[in-house]
């Protein structure tokens, strides 16, 4: 049961998005896939949250 569990969770992906800014900098958002419906009652029967998505920030 343990490892179809953490198969249904690692279907949640992470990605960094890169969008350039006018003055040659890049915004990098760090962002996690919308869990679907089976990772929300995953998270709610286990009594965890996701962490909330991260602050945007600039890189050079």
């Amino acid at each position: 049961m343990a490892l179809t569990i953490i198969e249904a969770f690692a279907t949640i992906q992470m990605v960094d998005v890169h969008l350039p800014t006018t003055d040659g900098r890049h915004l990098v958002l760090l962002r996690y896939t919308k869990p679907r419906k089976e990772h929300e009652l995953l998270l709610h029967l286990l009594g965890m949250i996701l962490p909330a998505q991260s602050a945007p920030r600039l890189s050079s």
